[in-house]
Order: structure tokens, then sequence, then C-alpha cells
């Protein structure tokens, strides 16, 4: 199947990268719904980071206005020395990735509290109730704890925060908790879903891709606001060699400006519907019983 959605209808969109409050997105999750039926996607896929938190609610909203919402969640893992985020596509074992995600919640609140910690130490401290007020109950992160940086009159705006306090090498860095990717391969596909390298940008190379296919990676995202032309074309020549699922979508925060609004990678669900193929065909493959090279 071509992978150049040239023949897709205007209307005939989705967006498979998504945040919603459950994470660090702007809107609730029946908001994030509400405007991707204001943009006129047919599906989008909930992406939160560590969390299945908002699904229920988008869905629900989604059966209300007649788009289909895609179980999801984004997983930051690490392929030695490289972060690498997976998003693991069409969740239908909630529960077990449910237990997954508890501990990498777990995992980021100890993380947050680190980083206030070391803002404190530098003079730039906030309270860690204000950052918890900010992530709303979602899974907190360091866009949460740059929120409150702003609110506190520290930093001007979240670019600030990151180059000045929080970006990698800065003062109050402090390093994740690594899940090594073959790991959050694993996890994604024992909850039913299909694991896709999320941004991969220019690290989106065949001597990259092809350990990672090996240990089961199911797509790549070829779309996604950050990539250059020439990382889309590269991209999608690999998913085709691959054999691979190719995703795409705006990684929607909520901003209503800018390169990164909804919808605005024009996804065709095309797309959409080749990683339904390889979900049923896991499925048959499963009930079936063990089968030497099933899956993709």
């Amino acid at each position: 199947m071509s992978i150049s959605g040239a023949e897709r209808a205007p209307s005939d969109e989705v967006d498979l990268h998504m945040h919603s409050t459950a994470s660090d997105g702007l809107l609730l999750p029946p908001q994030v719904v509400q405007a991707a039926h204001s943009a006129g996607l047919a599906a989008i896929a909930l992406t939160d980071h560590d969390s299945l938190d908002g699904l229920a609610e988008a869905t629900a909203e989604g059966d209300l206005l007649g788009i289909r919402v895609i179980p999801a969640v984004e997983l930051s893992a690490h392929d030695g020395n490289r972060e690498i985020h997976i998003l693991a596509l069409h969740v239908s074992k909630l529960a077990l990735m449910e237990s997954h995600l508890a501990g990498f919640r777990s995992a980021r609140e100890t993380r947050a509290a680190r980083i206030i910690d070391r803002l404190r130490e530098i003079g730039a401290g906030v309270p860690l109730e204000t950052v918890m007020d900010e992530a709303a109950g979602g899974a907190v992160g360091r866009p949460h704890i740059a929120r409150a940086m702003i609110r506190a009159g520290i930093v001007s705006d979240a670019r600030e925060a990151f180059d000045r306090y929080l970006g990698a090498g800065r003062p109050a860095f402090v390093e994740k908790e690594r899940l090594d990717i073959r790991d959050a391969i694993a996890i994604s596909h024992a909850a039913g879903a299909i694991a896709i390298w999320a941004h991969p940008g220019g690290e989106g190379r065949r001597a990259r891709l092809e350990p990672l296919v090996a240990a089961g990676l199911d797509g790549v995202e070829v779309l996604h606001p950050s990539h250059k032309s020439e990382d889309i074309k590269r991209l999608g020549a690999l998913a085709e060699f691959f054999g691979l699922a190719a995703s795409g979508g705006s990684d929607w925060h909520g901003s209503v400006d800018g390169h990164r609004t909804i919808g605005c990678m024009h996804v065709p669900a095309a797309w959409l519907a080749r990683q339904d193929e390889i979900v049923a065909q896991r499925k048959a493959a499963a009930s079936s019983g063990p089968t030497v090279g099933a899956g993709r």
C-alpha cells in the first residue's frame, strides 16, 4: 500500500497523536474530541503520556459526535542512551496497560519532586502543590513545572523554562527512570496495541530502525510537525521497505496557533485502516495459536 496519502479526500483525515489534561495537554478529554469534530476529523488517538485516564470521557464524547477515539498512550523509553517515544496505539487490554502505567506515573511524581528540589536550591523554586495543580490529576511532567514557573513569574514562557532550567544539561534537569525500548514494545503488544516510533525525525534511519523492527516495532510516525520534508520522504520509504504501519499526528496539546494545531498533518484515514488490519491479523494469529512471523 502506498503511504503517500495523495488520493485521500480532504474530509477523510485522522489525527493519531494528541494530548489532553490527562497528561500535559491544555484541554479536557471531551474538549479534545469536540475540537476534532470542529476540525472535521474522522478519528483521533488520545495519546497522553503514561495515562489512559482521559479515555472513557473522550470515547463517550466521540460516540455523541461520531468521532472514533483510538485507545492509546505515549511511552518514554530508551534505546541505549537515546530517549525514544513509543505510541502504543489500539490498546485493548486496558487494565494490563494501566498496571504498568501506574508505576510510570509514580516515577514521574518522584522525578518532579527532585526537579523542584533542585529549583529551590538555585533560587527558582515553585511549590510542589502548584505543580500538581497544573497537572490537575494527570501524569505530571516538566511542562507542568514550566507552567508553575510562568505563574510564579520566574520565566516568561515554557521555552525559557526549558532553556534555562529544565532541559537536558540545565541546572534542574533530572534523568527519567529508564524503560528499555524493547520493554516498551513488549508492554504495548501485551496490551493488544501496536508499537509506533513517535516523531523519529532525523534519527529515523535504516541503521536505527532495523534493530527495532527485529524487536517487534510495528510502525513509524511519518507525519509530525517536527519533521522536515526530507524526513517525511525517508520515513515513508523506510515504512514501505520494512512493511511497517505509517502513522501521523499533530502532537496537539491544545494550542490554537503555531505549527502544532489539531489536524495540521492531514493524516489519511487509509493509514488508520492499515493499522486496523495489523491489529486484526494479530488477534487472529493469537486465537489460532503461536505462528512463526505472525504479527505484522
